[in-house]
């Protein structure tokens, strides 16, 4: 009997505008419990490519003969799934979704727990629960009375964090997660990624820093000018024939002395 493939897949994802094509044909491969992350140069592709994958924009298709996209997570067709059941199993946490409701931070983050619930029923002592907790964990818990509009971008940031925790999924797409942090938070928001993949959540970041990468990840795909150029594990990704091409850099690739994972240096050359 086959088995069911984990995790997230993606194939023939393609999205322009005016002309311009911003992915052409790409192809994701997300092990369930592991971290993925999305790497490449400004406008390479990664934030679109996460958008669609949630489904906030729609993909296109590569040809009109063709086969169109899918983006499938344990075996189901994710853009088939009706909106609040696809809430139910996948949060997208995008750099900075602002807002200028007068919300408390508590109040945002149970926006998370709304899939969770009938839709005229209001918070439950279990929603303000998983809430604190999602709070707590993303290290913003001082930060619930607080009205998000008052909040810098870092902890803007932890917010949005604690809001996708709080809807609980079982895939996890985040677009610059450690944007605005500091690098007491940005450790502390990579360990909480490591934490879910561990619980065997599907983790897909979307990551400008390749050391963080390179100390986080376990998986890697590799974006330029809208297509992948690489993609797999952290050592055969992050090695400077693929590297440099798509930086334009001099990268050498040392050895971390405790973890063994890869520590990057970069030079212009």
């Amino acid at each position: 009997m086959p088995t069911t493939q984990r995790g997230l897949t993606a194939e023939r994802v393609s999205w322009g505008i005016d002309g311009q094509l911003i992915l052409d044909d790409v192809g994701v491969l997300a092990p369930a419990g592991a971290v993925t992350g999305l790497l490449g140069p400004n406008g390479s592709g990664k934030s679109t490519l996460l958008r669609v994958l949630a489904g906030v924009q729609q993909a296109g298709r590569q040809a009109a003969s063709g086969p169109g996209p899918t983006t499938t997570f344990d075996g189901a067709d994710l853009r088939a799934l009706p909106r609040r059941e696809r809430a139910r199993v996948l949060a997208l946490v995008e750099q900075d979704a602002g807002t200028d409701l007068p919300l408390t931070v508590l109040d945002a983050v149970l926006l998370g727990r709304i899939p969770h619930r009938s839709l005229l029923a209001g918070d439950s002592d279990a929603d303000r629960a998983a809430a604190h907790t999602a709070l707590a964990a993303a290290g913003a818990q001082e930060l619930a009375d607080r009205e998000v509009g008052t909040l810098s971008g870092g902890e803007r940031q932890r917010v949005h964090m604690a809001r996708a925790l709080a809807q609980r999924p079982r895939l996890i797409l985040l677009d610059e997660p450690t944007n605005h942090l500091d690098i007491a938070a940005q450790l502390h928001a990579m360990r909480v990624l490591r934490d879910l993949a561990a619980d065997g959540v599907t983790v897909v970041a979307a990551l400008h820093d390749l050391n963080l990468a390179a100390s986080t990840c376990d998986h890697l795909v590799l974006l330029d000018g809208g297509r992948v150029v690489a993609a797999g594990p952290v050592g055969e990704v992050l090695v400077p024939a693929v590297l440099e091409p798509v930086y334009g850099v001099r990268v050498d690739v040392l050895t971390h002395p405790r973890t063994g994972r890869p520590v990057l240096s970069f030079d212009r050359g």
